[in-house]
């Protein structure tokens, strides 16, 4: 699996093949150093990222030049205007001498408007992106040359596509090179009232507004690269490892671990009686939580323009009452959304049976029960796809959508899984570090300066491998430590359990196994205690956990009676049994949260900020 990206070989500069333009990173991370480049004729375009006008000084006519008859060489490269502008001192001498000391000053100053006047020329300098890397180029264009006025071409986000020359530049900075634009092929103007990015350099959380218009700022670009180089990274590793890709289903009709919240798919909903819906609908019930929200802020802006007036008072007790009335509005509203029922449909209302499938259906949490049945026909398979979870938890390690990297291996157990996930997320850390540079020296200076050092440690050293009750000893020690969830035997371990054995205890990743069978899926295998069952969690510093595994039950009579514990309905998994009772083999997997691995890789904290499009609870722009 090659790239296909172009580059600057030699002195050779290879355009898009799909474009005709260079793009920035194959001038800016040349092999042989920019100064190779100089004199090469190019096509680029980007972004203004930002801009500046320099007026231009008049040019003198050489005395050499000046003395040249108009078609000698001497003249070559300078062109009419320039020559033209050059004369202007010669032609006010004329006047002077044709005019005399005594004549009139009206007769003067009409031969004096017949002289052309200097053009007010000016360069533009844009520094421009193309998302292709992190660095910018620096584009002079004469304002001669420009097909509109400078005011179109010199905001934020302007749009330039630009045919020039490159050359050394000539301002003492982190520009080396530059171009000298000779043609504009394009522009694309920006209306800058309404353009987000015209303002100073907004936080990540308000950017997240903008999920459209994000891409173009430098840190939503560099964790977009570094997201992209992850992906090939997760294909590379798994392809040289003799691993096959399956796309496995988004709409399911099984639930993957038996107790997790799902979306409910159907095409029903439009078909419910609105007679059954309740006589007397409140406010509460017909305005959304975001219109409420939207209007708090409205009012609350109000109420401090008058408070700063202070001219008002009844105007103010009037925006305060209206303000306070807004407020329990949306009080009402939450607690009407806390209150609604897990599904969108209530399955008493609907005949599943007239539904699209036949049958009630939902967006997948996991594709690994799918995926079993490709293991246990092909050997080793791996799927990478988005996964879903009707989870209202608002937190920034969760979203609703969530892109997930699923493995199953026939003929392997709970060992060669642990090992299987340490070695690919050992590879991912490596493969950054190798092939990121630029953009992790981004990241490092602008996010967390210690990431670097932090990945090449978790490359190089060894995890520990703990049992699940090994976990629970170690927690109960802990001097001086009140964790918020009671620490039993039995129970999950929170995030802020997992945090400390990451963190605080062993300093670098651990994998916790042998779970109590009822905090895991009920197709993990049993072990021969009968109280625990072969699954694994691989928790990170900083981050949690960010891998998940089993091996899976293989046994028939087993994984039926677990099946019947989580109250399951077994005419559902009857295709799931059907890989026991044909050919059944032993079998194991993982997953891994890849949008956690990009928090991780880049230093944010947030996961909707390392998502191109986040979708979370109450939160779905577009």
């Amino acid at each position: 699996m090659e790239s296909q990206e172009p580059k600057a070989t030699g002195s050779t500069l290879t355009p898009s093949m799909y474009s005709n333009r260079v793009m920035l990173k194959t001038i800016l991370e040349s092999s042989d150093g920019e100064i190779g480049l100089l004199g090469k004729t190019v096509v680029v375009g980007g972004w203004v990222k930002s801009s500046k006008v320099v007026k231009n000084q008049p040019v003198p006519l050489p005395p050499e030049a000046a003395d040249a008859s108009p078609a000698s060489p001497e003249r070559k490269g300078l062109t009419c205007l320039e020559i033209l502008e050059s004369r202007i001192p010669c032609f006010r001498t004329i006047i002077r001498i044709l005019c005399g000391p005594g004549s009139s000053p009206s007769v003067r100053e009409k031969l004096e408007s017949l002289i052309p006047k200097p053009s007010p020329s000016s360069t533009l300098f844009l520094l421009i992106n193309d998302g292709s890397c992190i660095s910018t180029l620096q584009v002079g264009i004469d304002s001669t040359k420009a097909p509109m006025s400078a005011c179109q071409i010199l905001p934020t986000g302007t749009c330039i596509l630009a045919e020039g020359v490159l050359q050394k530049s000539l301002a003492n900075g982190k520009q080396t090179i530059e171009l000298k634009a000779e043609k504009i092929l394009h522009v694309g103007t920006v209306e800058q009232d309404k353009y987000p990015l015209s303002r100073k350099r907004l936080p990540l959380d308000s950017l997240r507004d903008y999920p459209h218009i994000r891409p173009r700022t430098t840190t939503v670009s560099s964790v977009t690269r570094i997201r992209s180089t992850l992906d090939f990274a997760t294909h590379t590793f798994f392809r040289n490892h003799g691993f096959l890709h399956v796309q496995m289903p988004i709409i399911t009709t099984t639930d993957a671990e038996g107790f997790s919240e799902k979306f409910q798919v159907t095409t029903l909903l439009g078909n419910t009686s609105k007679k059954e819906e309740p006589i007397g609908v409140s406010d509460a019930d017909s305005v959304s939580l975001e219109t409420v929200k939207a209007a708090i802020k409205e009012k609350s802006s109000v109420v401090e323009q008058l408070k700063r007036s202070n001219s008002n008072k009844e105007a103010l007790a009037v925006a305060l009452q209206d303000l306070r009335k807004t407020n329990e509005l949306a009080r009402q509203i939450e607690a009407r959304e806390k209150s609604k029922p897990a599904t969108a449909v209530k399955p008493n209302l609907v005949n599943f049976n007239e539904d699209f499938f036949g049958c009630q259906s939902y967006l997948t949490v996991s594709g690994r029960l799918h995926l079993e049945s490709y293991a246990c026909a092909i050997g080793h398979v791996y799927s990478f796809g988005p996964r879903f979870r009707a989870d209202k938890t608002v937190s920034p390690r969760h979203v609703a959508e969530m892109w997930t990297l699923e493995v199953e291996m026939a003929f392997s157990q709970l060992e060669e899984a642990m090992k299987c996930a340490e070695d690919y997320f050992k590879f991912l850390c490596r493969w950054i570090l190798d092939n990121c540079s630029e953009d992790m020296k981004f990241v490092s200076r602008r996010i967390d300066k210690t990431i670097t050092h932090r990945l090449e440690y978790m490359t190089t050293s060894s995890y520990d491998k703990i049992s699940y009750r090994e976990a629970v000893e170690i927690l109960r020690k802990v001097p001086d430590k009140a964790f918020e969830a009671q620490l039993q035997w039995g129970v999950p371990l929170t995030a802020e359990h997992l945090s400390y054995l990451a963190d605080d205890h062993y300093k670098r990743p651990v994998i916790v196994y042998d779970y109590p069978k009822a905090v895991k899926p009920f197709y993990a295998r049993l072990n021969d205690d009968g109280t625990t069952v072969a699954a694994f969690e691989m928790v990170v510093p900083k981050i949690g956990t960010v891998i998940t595994g089993s091996q899976n039950e293989e046994r028939f009579d087993m994984l039926s009676t677990r099946i019947k514990e989580f109250d399951l309905s077994r005419d559902q998994y009857e295709w799931y049994l059907d890989l026991r009772r044909h050919g059944t083999v032993k079998h194991s997997g993982f997953s891994l949260r890849f949008d956690l691995m990009v928090l991780l890789t880049t230093g944010l904290t947030d996961i909707r900020d390392a998502i191109p499009f986040p979708r979370s609870f109450g939160k779905a722009n577009n």
